[in-house]
């Protein structure tokens, strides 16, 4: 038996161009708007794992190696929340929430001895828990000023009140952040029943057995709990204190006057 899922040859690349040419055509005929995004999207995503499975294969058998290519993910997963939130370039402050969230657990795993010191496990776990540390922030940073912009006075009716101005804007912004928490709850509760998550098929496919599969995939739905509960509470605590701001287009007005 096949030790892959899918069989690579060109139909696998023909599927993929026709996939990608499917989103593209329903978000255009849509309206939805980002219809040149997935094709992008499609094509950095292929260039990237390909780049990216030569690396791993180069650099698993060295820690350091591995230290460096995690600190990049996180420094990329930084880069990329911050501006999926403020809509500009100005986004480092969501290193705090990702890195924070992400690598108290990875390392958790590590002193455990959950997880090998080896850079083969070590590089997919951490990337997961970043990737969903950065979903979380972004999510979580995007809803909470949302809430700041369209309910700018209940903040400052709470100012009026006495309210500390942190407290004021958590009292707007805090229960819709902690809608970001709901994709990572619902895939943790239907796992098995609705989806299969990739570490569990991944093991399987590899040789594992079911037991060890799903006590691994449970781990590591549990593992992302924890990562994005931390990552949204630092992003809110974040808001509070200012950091993020939304730009002048999120807060709906108008092109700023030349005078």
């Amino acid at each position: 038996m096949s030790s892959t899922m899918l069989v690579v040859g060109p139909k696998l690349g023909v599927a993929l161009v026709v996939l990608t040419l499917v989103a593209a055509v329903v978000v255009t005929v849509g309206e939805l708007g980002h219809g040149r995004q997935i094709m992008v999207a499609a094509v950095r995503a292929a260039i990237q794992l390909g780049a990216v499975s030569l690396l791993i294969a180069a650099i698993v058998a060295s820690l350091w190696a591995t230290a460096a290519f995690v600190a990049l993910m996180c420094a990329v997963a930084t880069a990329t929340s911050g501006r999926r939130v403020t809509g500009g370039r100005r986004g480092w402050w969501a290193g705090a929430p990702i890195v924070v969230g992400s690598m108290l657990v990875v390392v958790g795993l590590l002193l455990a001895g959950l997880v090998p010191l080896r850079g083969i496990a070590i590089i997919p776990i951490a990337g997961i828990l970043i990737g969903g540390a950065m979903t979380a922030t972004s999510l979580a940073g995007r809803r909470a000023l949302d809430e700041l912009t369209s309910r700018r006075g209940e903040v400052e009716a709470g100012l009026a009140l006495g309210l500390l101005p942190r407290d004021a804007v958590l009292l707007v912004c805090r229960p819709a952040a902690g809608q970001a928490l709901v994709p990572a709850l619902d895939q943790t509760r239907t796992v098995g029943l609705v989806t299969l998550p990739g570490a569990f098929v991944g093991m399987l496919l590899g040789g594992a057995s079911p037991l060890a599969a799903g006590v691994t995939q449970l781990v590591v739905l549990v593992g992302l709990l924890a990562v994005e509960a931390v990552a949204v509470v630092l992003t809110v605590e974040l808001v509070a204190h200012g950091l993020p701001r939304p730009t002048a287009p999120r807060q709906g007005r108008g092109p700023r006057s030349r005078s």
